[in-house]
């Protein structure tokens, strides 16, 4: 494991916990699953590249998706 990709779990687990409580707060879906997926997503990817490709992709879902 190397250290970039312990920081970007951090991150994107963090920025999911923020999706997750707003999410729950509001009674939105699409954002309490995006922030429960970028706290799981970096458990599974060991690689750099994909790990923040799919961070930031879940990260930008909400502001398209909303419902």
């Amino acid at each position: 494991m190397s250290t970039s990709l312990l920081l970007w779990g951090v991150l994107f687990g963090a920025v999911g916990s923020g999706y997750f409580l707003y999410g729950r707060k509001q009674g939105a879906a699409v954002p309490l699953g995006c922030g429960v997926a970028q706290m799981v997503v970096p458990y599974f990817i060991s690689n750099v590249v994909l790990l923040v490709a799919v961070g930031l992709a879940l990260a930008v879902l909400p502001y398209f998706v909303r419902r």
